[in-house]
């Protein structure tokens, strides 16, 4: 009888796809916080009680936190906060770029409809993060056997 090399269910491919999409969804994500912790030093004067560059500096960390969680922590809350953070990043993006919302709270008045070339390259990144994290939870490995009480 010849041996059986089929692929496991979760075999290889799945891997390497898992794998693929982790350094796309992290790539995205450095490439945000990159971008946002450049730019941050341009929008200090843009202020209300809190400032826009301060805003652009947490988003930076938070970018950068989440690249490193989903290459590290190959966990589904780490997935999860890895789409929260591209998923909003690029939620207040588009929202800031086509809605004038004034100065809202405690958030500085951040309308800027134009698209620089630094704007466009944040969305980019961030949508390729959002569409590799969406890949990692919709396709995550299910372990069998295991009961909750």
């Amino acid at each position: 009888m010849a041996p059986d090399n089929s692929v496991p269910e979760h075999g290889r491919p799945d891997r390497v796809a898992r794998g693929i999409a982790r350094l796309l969804a992290a790539a995205g994500l450095a490439v945000d916080a990159y971008l946002h912790a450049r730019l941050a030093g341009r929008y200090d004067e843009v202020t209300a009680t809190l400032g826009q560059g301060l805003l652009f500096r947490v988003d930076a960390a938070l970018a950068a936190l989440a690249a490193l969680l989903v290459l590290t922590w190959r966990r589904p809350a780490a997935d999860t906060f890895a789409w929260l953070v591209a998923t909003g990043g690029l939620a207040l993006l588009l929202l800031y770029t086509y809605v004038d919302l004034g100065a809202p709270g405690p958030l500085p008045d951040m309308y800027e409809p134009g698209w620089s070339g630094d704007k466009k390259l944040a969305a980019l990144a961030q949508a390729v993060a959002v569409l590799a994290t969406v890949f990692l939870l919709l396709t995550r490995p299910r372990v069998l056997g295991r009961h909750r009480r």
